[in-house]
This record gives C-alpha cells, sequence and structure tokens, in this order.
C-alpha cells in the first residue's frame, strides 16, 4: 500500500513543489491551503494518512495548533514541520511537543525525501495498528491485539454476544481464554454475574456438588444445603475453564443441563429450570479426545456451538508492541509512576521471541523487567536470558556450526527466518533486523538473482 501524505501549506510554489518532489518518490498526496483545511482532512477517521507535512506559519490554523489537534485524533501520524530559519527555535519546541522533524527553508530535496522516509519507517507499526482499529468500530476493552487474527477473533465476539448459545474457547495456555469470555459476557448484556470455574482445580468427587449444589443430608459432612455454582450463574454466564477436565462420568449431566436447562442439586429429587450461557474453554484438542474415548462426543458437538479460536502470540507479532505498551501501564497505574519507555532494541527482542507461555509469559517477563530497570528505558539486559537468547537464533547458529555456513547463508538464513516468523511483514522483519525496508528488498532481490528457485 503506497503511503499518502498530507501537505499543508498555504505558499502555492512551495506547495507545489513539494507535492512533485513527493509524488515523484512513489508517494501519494493530499495538499491542503491552510492548517483548517488540513485538519478537516485529518478529522476524516476513514481516510488513510500516513505523514502530515506542515508550515509553521499559515493564516488561521498554525501547524502549533495542527500539531496539537492532530497528538488528540491521530497521534500515529507522524508530523514533520517546515519553518522559516527565524523560527527554529519554536519548530524544536515542536518536536518537543511531539512533531517527528523539522526542516528549515530552503531545503535539499534530498534531505526532504530521507525526513519522509525515516518518518514512515519508524512510525509502520503504530499505523497499521492505528489502521486496524479502525476497522473494527467497537473492541472488547479487555482484549489487546490489532493483528488479523484478533480482527477476525473481535469480531466474532460479537457476533456471539448477540446470541445464547454455547461457546467453546480454545487455545494454549496463556492465550486469555477466560478475557475472551469475560468479553462475551460483558458484550451480551445479560444481568446475572459472570462465574469462572477451574475444572482442573476442583476433586472429581466434588465436582458434582460444586456445579449442582447438594442438600443437607446428600452425603457424609453436608450439613446444610448449599446452592451449586451453576445457579449462581443464574440469569448471567458460567465459564467452565479446562472443560476437558471434567471427569467422564459427569459429562452426561453436564449434557442434560445444556439440552434442558435444568438443574438437579446431588440428593434433590425434584430439577429447576435455570437460564444461563455456558462458555466452556479448553487448551486440550477435545476431537481427539473425543477419539480416544475420554470425552464425550454428544457434549462436544453441544459446546461446540459457537468456536472461538485464540492464536498463539508467536503467530501474531504484530501485537507484542500492543501487549507490551498495555502491562507496562498497568504496572504503572499500580505502582502510581509513569510507566518506562521500551528500546527500540528491546522491542526487537521481545517481538523476535517466540513466547511459549504466550501473553501469560509476556506479562511476567515483563513485570520482571521493570523491577530490574534502573533507568527509565527498559533495556535489552532488563530481560529474562531465556528471551534475550533467542531460541531461533541459537538453533539457526548451531545449524551454521555444524553444516559450515559461509557468513552469507547465515546471514540469508536468518533473514528468511524472521520473514517467517512475522508472517512475511517486511516493515516488521526490517524493524526486527534493524535495516530499512530498502534494504531488505535490495537482500531478497540479491538472493534471486543468484538463486533462481529462492523464494520464502
Amino acid at each position: 500500500m503506497t503511503e499518502r501524505i498530507l501537505i499543508a501549506e498555504d505558499d502555492p510554489d512551495l506547495r507545489d513543489l513539494l507535492q512533485d518532489e513527493l509524488e515523484d518518490a512513489g508517494y501519494d498526496t493530499t495538499i491542503c491551503i491552510n492548517g483548517q483545511k488540513a485538519l478537516e482532512q485529518i478529522e476524516k477517521t476513514s481516510e488513510q494518512i500516513d505523514l502530515l507535512l506542515t508550515d509553521i506559519r499559515m493564516p488561521g490554523l498554525g501547524g502549533d495548533e495542527l500539531l496539537a489537534r492532530i497528538r488528540e485524533i491521530r497521534p500515529e501520524v507522524p508530523v514533520i514541520i517546515i519553518t522559516a530559519f527565524g523560527s527554529v527555535e519554536q519548530a524544536v519546541e515542536l518536536v518537543k511537543a511531539g512533531a517527528f522533524q523539522y526542516l528549515t527553508k530552503p531545503f535539499d530535496t534530498d534531505d526532504l525525501l530521507q525526513t519522509v522516509n525515516n518518518a514512515l519507517e519508524k512510525t509502520v507499526t503504530q499505523r497499521e495498528q492505528a489502521r486496524l482499529r479502525r476497522q473494527i468500530p467497537v473492541k472488547p476493552e479487555l482484549i489487546i491485539g490489532a493483528s488479523r487474527q484478533m480482527q477476525e477473533l473481535f469480531k466474532l465476539i460479537h457476533r456471539a454476544a448477540r446470541s445464547t448459545s454455547t461457546v467453546l474457547i480454545t487455545g494454549e495456555s496463556g492465550t486469555g481464554k477466560e478475557l475472551v469470555a469475560r468479553s462475551v459476557h460483558q458484550m451480551s448484556h445479560r444481568e446475572g454475574s459472570f462465574v469462572a470455574v477451574n475444572c482442573a482445580a476442583i476433586p472429581a468427587e466434588l465436582m458434582e456438588s460444586e456445579l449442582f449444589g447438594h442438600t443437607g443430608q446428600a452425603f457424609t459432612g453436608a450439613r446444610q444445603a448449599r446452592a451449586g455454582l451453576f445457579e449462581s450463574a443464574d440469569g448471567g454466564t458460567i465459564f467452565l475453564d479446562e472443560i476437558g477436565e471434567m471427569p467422564l462420568a459427569l459429562q452426561p449431566k453436564l449434557l442434560r443441563v445444556l439440552q434442558e436447562g435444568t438443574i438437579r442439586r446431588v440428593g434433590h429429587d425434584r430439577e429447576r429450570e435455570i437460564n444461563l450461557r455456558v462458555i466452556a474453554a479448553t487448551n486440550r484438542d477435545l476431537e481427539k479426545e473425543v477419539q480416544e474415548g475420554r470425552f464425550r462426543e454428544d457434549l462436544y458437538w453441544r459446546l461446540n456451538v459457537i468456536h472461538l479460536h485464540i492464536t498463539p502470540l508467536r503467530e501474531r507479532p504484530f501485537d507484542i508492541p500492543l501487549l507490551v505498551e498495555h502491562f507496562l501501564n498497568k504496572i504503572g497505574d499500580k505502582s502510581g509512576q509513569s510507566p518506562l519507555n521500551v528500546t527500540p532494541e528491546t522491542l526487537a527482542i521481545l517481538t523476535a521471541y517466540q513466547w511459549p507461555g504466550n501473553a501469560r509469559e509476556l506479562e511476567n517477563a515483563i513485570e520482571r523487567a521493570v523491577a530490574l530497570a534502573e533507568g527509565g528505558n527498559l533495556v535489552p539486559d532488563d530481560l529474562p536470558e531465556r528471551v534475550r537468547n533467542q531460541a531461533g537464533t541459537t538453533t539457526l547458529i548451531a545449524r551454521g556450526k555444524e553444516s559450515r555456513l559461509t557468513l552469507y547463508q547465515l546471514e540469508r538464513e536468518y533473514i528468511v527466518e524472521t520473514l517467517r516468523m512475522t508472517g512475511k511483514n517486511k516493515s516488521r522483519a526490517a524493524e526486527i533486523l534493524g535495516v530499512d525496508r530498502r534494504t531488505l528488498h535490495r537482500k531478497l532481490d540479491e538472493y534471486r538473482v543468484l538463486d533462481p528457485d529462492f523464494e520464502l
């Protein structure tokens, strides 16, 4: 997608020059004759704007006011200020206020294009995440993510919330299955409570009475009647986490609840109606559990009316910067201190790591790093050793030693591995590799010339 640059300049000659140079360099441009027109363009949330190039002094709305407004409504868009020599001090203050850089008239064309390229390179992730957010007008408040996989999940959560059908959430440990369940409940506007049950934490012999309740004489030690968790969730949602751990003998009783909408306390001879939403979750392959006789097939299909799958974090590295920011803000709120900044080198390491423990492991690593940080920035040395010593890189180096790969071959394998890890997202791969996109494209073209069979 070609980047679009918005030009706000009241001088027609300079405006035409800027437009010609930028379009010759391959950018799309939109021109505005003053700051007010530029602001109106920016406020069109459906409009793609990747960079604002604005004069500092214009009739009416000046560059300083325009910068302040864009920081509020489109903070991901970098701003380059054009200034006369006499207002350099003001331009410096605007850089401190959030502008990316300033250019002093008269400026060299190469300086203009280099500054624009730098601004776009450094903000590609933020702009893409903002674009994805705008595609989803309402996002579940509890869940963080802007990747394509999370977009699809958000859409399914919205659709699932409109129904009363059972939901089965699948995903690896640490991916946030309970957050997804809470989001479905929250967006369904059910009046009752959200009751979470960890099936793996309840002893098998106590699970029936915990779920459905019991009478005062149901079993030895039952001195008084007690309502179960299903009754506590009446009118709301019950979340059965780790449903694959439910004993096989209890599964028919759960199936009956789902089919009939009634429960019976242990020791009672009457059933009572209940109105609730059942959401189950598992990190197991339930179809395999069914095939091996550990889970009832009829219950599986009764639970799996709506299926929500959470993609592991290693397959959506695009979400890692957002999660890092979220965890830093969360820790800052708890401690009453301003959140720390993350250096580009640290973010590159965090993005490249595979995160077998998913978001839960990432949060743990960020909390540890904040606790050990000695300044206002998180640096690579603050991260756990397992994160710094990238598994993929270690494996690659070991393979290089074993196969006696040349430096050229090692570089090529590392670039290809990074591209595959990022889902062939060249901007993200370039950021991790520490090069610009042009360098990455040049490398790939070089590989294709030297090896006609080369492909990603």
